[in-house]
């Protein structure tokens, strides 16, 4: 059974429960008063009450995984930092997903040609890696190694963990690519069928 039109009112820290379970950046107290129709300085109060009573126990005695944050000029959910562990290595060790066909490739021009700026990963592979380079990162199979001295670019390489999941103990142990790629001639063959 729905609710009538206007129960969020009566009820406005539900409304901004609901509000904020779908944002993906803080929201500022003005925007989350507007949203429900309350003042700004009541919608104040209501957010430091439900973060006060999040801070507390839940009723099986123990506390939540989440907590109500003002960070950044607004309000939003996070994981508690008791979990942080079991958080990171849930996003880290990508549980539920498969590295998609981009990320792959991606983490074979970091393999091989690393460490390497996010720059000359793109122009290697043709394409815009920002966020496939945050997701490498995030799975622990990427990290910062370093700053390009000509251009102050941040260097990425592999980590252990892309090691320990590869089977291999060092990055000598990669299939060397010369023998996939083509010869000079047949170079020279694909370039004279690709001009006009």
């Amino acid at each position: 059974m729905t609710e009538p039109v206007g129960a969020q009112e009566q009820r406005p820290q539900a409304a901004l429960e609901a509000i904020l379970m779908v944002v993906d950046q803080p929201a500022s107290t003005t925007d989350l008063a507007i949203a429900i129709g309350r003042p700004v300085e009541e919608t104040e109060r209501l957010l430091i009450d439900l973060a006060a009573s999040y801070r507390g126990h839940g009723p099986d005695g123990l506390v939540r995984g989440f907590e109500l944050r003002e960070v950044g000029g607004g309000w939003r959910f996070y994981s508690h930092p008791d979990h942080a562990e079991v958080v990171s290595r849930f996003v880290r060790e990508g549980i539920t997903t498969r590295l998609t066909q981009a990320a792959l490739e991606t983490l074979a021009v970091v393999a091989y040609k690393g460490p390497i700026s996010r720059g000359r990963i793109g122009a290697v592979r043709g394409v815009n890696v920002e966020s496939v380079m945050r997701t490498l990162v995030s799975r622990g199979l990427v990290e910062e190694a370093g700053v390009e001295e000509e251009t102050g670019a941040v260097l990425y390489a592999t980590t252990p963990l892309f090691l320990e999941r590869m089977g291999m103990t060092s990055l000598d142990e990669l299939e060397p690519l010369a023998p996939h790629l083509p010869s000079g001639q047949e170079l020279a063959e694909i370039q004279e069928q690709l001009e006009p």
